[in-house]
């Protein structure tokens, strides 16, 4: 993310991230509770890329939803075993432990799965102004 020479960007992205640089940050290793109360997870799921995450939100009355990150691009890599055609940048086989990992968490949560890149699922959630809860 910082390289020593960064990248040019029409959108100066380099000097937004500059401050980052030096700021307060934590290192995650494996999964994360950010609350201490289960209520929002960080979930570690690398394959995709080495640092890959997913998140678990325990919403009160919509109830757990988990947003995948790119662990998942379309509903159908679900069912289909050892399907990782986007594991180019990262480890298939960690990909492929990442998505049983998932598949095991949303069985035991009962969660509800948004996959960011579903964009049929996408059009029917719900937008600003309105909301989860």
């Amino acid at each position: 993310m910082f390289p020593d020479t960064p990248p040019q960007n029409p959108n100066n992205a380099a000097s937004r991230f500059s401050a980052l640089k030096n700021s307060k940050s934590v290192l995650l290793e494996g999964d994360h509770d950010v609350f201490g109360d289960g209520s929002v997870v960080i979930v570690a799921t690398p394959g995709h890329t080495p640092g890959h995450q997913s998140l678990l939100v325990n919403l009160r009355n919509t109830g757990p939803v988990v947003m995948s990150g790119d662990l998942y691009h379309y509903p159908a890599e679900r069912t289909l075993k050892d399907f990782t055609p986007f594991a180019a940048l990262g480890n298939p086989e960690l990909e492929v432990a990442s998505k049983a990992k998932m598949e095991a968490l949303l069985k035991e949560k009962k969660a509800t799965l948004w996959i960011q890149h579903d964009i049929l699922a996408y059009a029917q959630l719900k937008k600003s102004p309105a909301f989860y809860d």
